[in-house]
């Protein structure tokens, strides 16, 4: 049965670190939207030019777009055993076009990774950004301000301060929440507590799966 799983979570509840500790450990891909585009603009795929054309003019990518790209990924032979999905869907019709998408395949196993929002806030205010590959970490875990992935220069983002900060959760909030729901009522979704040490979250994270991976041999694929 192959592992496909989706981490949902506000912004600073870890998910991408989480997300990609996971998918090493399992051996299966990490698929982050923001990779697999800058992957297809780079490679020049129609999609990827297309892509591109809409960000030079500085607009969004929007769902067609992003749901192509991604259904080119998840058909790649890697992507068969399983993956882990971050950063994808971000909205209900991005959901309804992954589950067709996953049609013929096995579930999706859905975990929200929880924390609250003083917590989320103190998170994001003291975060360092590399400003070459994007991995984030904590200030002062930014030993030298060097990234541990590639060496790169770790930087606090523009808008890591409290009132865009802010900003960015309600946006989170009412974007996702409709998400949350769309999948909660499936055997395969659970929810987990962030607020804790990153191996308690990844203990959880996997235990988590564990139940899902069960729920949805009881209760069908989702």
């Amino acid at each position: 049965m192959a592992l496909n799983l989706i981490v949902l979570g506000p912004p600073g509840a870890g998910k991408g670190t989480q997300a990609e500790r996971f998918a090493r450990a399992r051996g299966i891909p990490k698929i982050s939207t923001g990779d697999i585009l800058r992957e297809a603009v780079q490679i020049g795929t129609p999609l990827g030019l297309k892509a591109k054309a809409i960000m030079d003019r500085g607009e969004l990518v929007g769902d067609e777009v992003v749901i192509g790209i991604v259904r080119e990924r998840l058909d790649r032979a890697d992507a068969q055993s399983g993956f882990v999905l971050d950063g994808f869907p971000r909205t209900v019709a991005q959901a309804e076009a992954l589950d067709t998408i996953m049609a013929g395949r096995d579930p999706l196993i859905v975990i929200d990774i929880v924390v609250d929002g003083g917590e989320l806030v103190r998170r994001l205010g003291t975060r360092m950004i590399c400003d070459a590959c994007g991995s984030t970490a904590a200030a002062g875990s930014a030993a030298g301000l060097c990234c541990a992935k590639c060496g790169g220069r770790m930087v606090q983002r523009a808008d890591d301060n409290a009132g865009v900060i802010l900003e960015r959760l309600k946006v989170y909030e009412r974007q996702t929440k409709p998400l949350v729901e769309y999948y909660r009522a499936r055997p395969t979704f659970r929810t987990i507590n962030g607020v804790q040490s990153p191996d308690q979250v990844a203990a959880d994270l996997a235990s988590a799966i564990a139940a899902a991976g069960n729920g949805s041999k009881l209760g069908g694929a989702a």
